[in-house]
């Protein structure tokens, strides 16, 4: 999956604002795809250029004028193509498990902090997805509930095997 078919989906749910797409990751997608900001911009200006997104211009005053993007029947297209792809094996990129392999030299206060700090950020984590709405009934609706219900059991998972990590580096000192 490249960050453009994200942009795809999202712009295919409604129009949208570059400012609008970033929070709608932080707001639906973030627990199985990052994006900053300016990799929004730069996408869309790409989205744009292959003819896949339209872009009104909604003026504003005492601010700059609003961007909304919209999907060409092109955009669709590429959407459509990429949905009904053969789905991609996962190759995954876990820095904090890197980070978690390497961190022996450190000695065990330094990786108990390290295990501490990253069971902060997945409860957070989890807390935020506890907090979603996926509103309607449709298989759209059930389908968005779904990625978020995998996220928190995801999450779930990870706080489970953090706490038996813990258990097992604590017991290396008796």
């Amino acid at each position: 999956m490249e960050l453009r078919h994200a942009l795809l989906g999202l712009i295919s749910l409604r129009p949208m604002s570059g400012y609008d797409l970033g929070r709608a990751f932080a707001g639906s997608v973030a627990h199985f795809w990052h994006a900053d900001q300016s990799q929004i911009y730069r996408t869309l200006e790409r989205l744009t250029a292959s003819g896949a997104i339209t872009t009104r211009v909604i003026p504003q005053e005492g601010r700059p004028d609003r961007k909304v993007h919209s999907l060409t029947e092109v955009g669709h297209g590429e959407l459509e193509d990429w949905l009904t792809s053969p789905v991609e094996a996962d190759r995954p990129k876990e820095a904090f498990l890197a980070r978690l392999f390497f961190a022996g030299p450190l000695g065990q206060e330094a990786v108990e902090r390290l295990l501490t700090e990253r069971e902060q950020h997945v409860a957070a984590t989890r807390d935020e997805l506890d907090s979603v709405d996926v509103p309607g009934d449709d298989l759209a609706a059930a389908l968005r509930a779904a990625t978020l219900r995998y996220g928190v059991i995801q999450a779930e998972a990870e706080l489970a095997w953090l706490r038996e990590t813990m258990r097992a580096i604590n017991d290396l000192e008796d």
